[in-house]
């Protein structure tokens, strides 16, 4: 009579759950989205070709054209305004994120996991911060090789930059908003492209306000992205400060720039949660 061995007894060991505050978990969110921008590295392609294209085609194309810009190159004048509107794109990056992760049920997957949904949202931000950051910075580097310069301190220099990444934190609302409100990535491009062009084009981006229509004008100069181009401007020495007939945020664009990013968080933010909320609800 033959007896057969017992099996041996496996012992499945379940790695160890750490408790993650809100900070850490918003961390891992950052780094699971630049995880997938590394897999996936066309997916920069926006804040790398594009950028470098944007400003060789304005600063050689239209440069030869537009002389009013107060005294300075055009391509000083111009380089302002580009960086101003990579920023308000930003919102562009955070609401076709979310829209696909909505899509593809990964938000739901996040939920069923102990972390803050709030975290969620954070880490997207930040990563679409550090994602328009790259395209600002390859616009410095291409704009100093054809001949932009910062003429003042290194103290206005860095302000400058800190207000493109505050203005940046108002925009990413109205991406959220938007992310949360469209049922497809298709629909968030449409949108976008529908509502953030005529928005960066309508100011002083690009050309002056000055040879405008009065009507067109006092809207172009009310446009918060206007006074941030302003802004920067001033801080970096590539332009004069606003003529006397300017409307009343370029006279003071530093203070009416951050007025206007604590204005646009204010009022898109909890129209911006309340979407969220209502989309990854059961």
């Amino acid at each position: 009579m033959t007896t057969t061995a017992p099996a041996p007894t496996v012992v499945i060991t379940r790695p160890e759950i750490r408790d993650t505050n809100l900070a850490q978990q918003s961390w891992i969110m950052v780094k699971r989205n630049l995880i997938h921008t590394k897999r996936m590295p066309e997916m920069l392609s926006d804040v790398t070709i594009q950028p470098i294209m944007f400003v060789l085609l304005f600063a050689f194309v239209f440069g030869a054209s537009i002389t009013d810009t107060g005294g300075v190159s055009y391509r000083e004048f111009l380089l302002p305004g580009i960086m101003g509107q990579t920023i308000v794109f930003s919102a562009f990056v955070v609401a076709t994120g979310i829209t696909s992760d909505l899509e593809k049920g990964i938000i739901d997957r996040f939920r069923s996991l102990p972390i803050a949904r709030s975290s969620v949202l954070i880490g997207r931000s930040i990563a679409s911060l550090m994602h328009s950051s790259i395209g600002i910075a390859v616009m410095a580097v291409t704009g100093l090789l054809i001949g932009w310069r910062i003429r003042n301190g290194v103290g206005e220099a860095i302000g400058a930059f800190a207000l493109i990444l505050l203005f940046g934190f108002a925009m990413i609302w109205f991406g959220i908003l938007v992310g949360s409100l469209m049922r497809s990535v298709e629909a968030v491009n449409g949108v976008m492209f529908t509502v953030l062009f005529p928005i960066t084009f309508l100011a002083n981006t690009f050309v002056p306000t000055g040879p405008m229509p009065t009507w067109l004008r006092v809207i172009a100069e009310w446009n918060p992205i206007s006074s941030l181009v302003q802004a920067m401007r001033e801080l970096w020495g590539n332009g004069p400060a606003a003529a006397p007939s300017a409307q009343l945020p370029l006279h003071h664009p530093v203070l009416a720039t951050v007025l206007w990013t604590i204005g646009l968080t204010a009022i898109l933010a909890p129209f911006a949660l309340r979407a969220y909320n209502k989309r990854t609800v059961d």
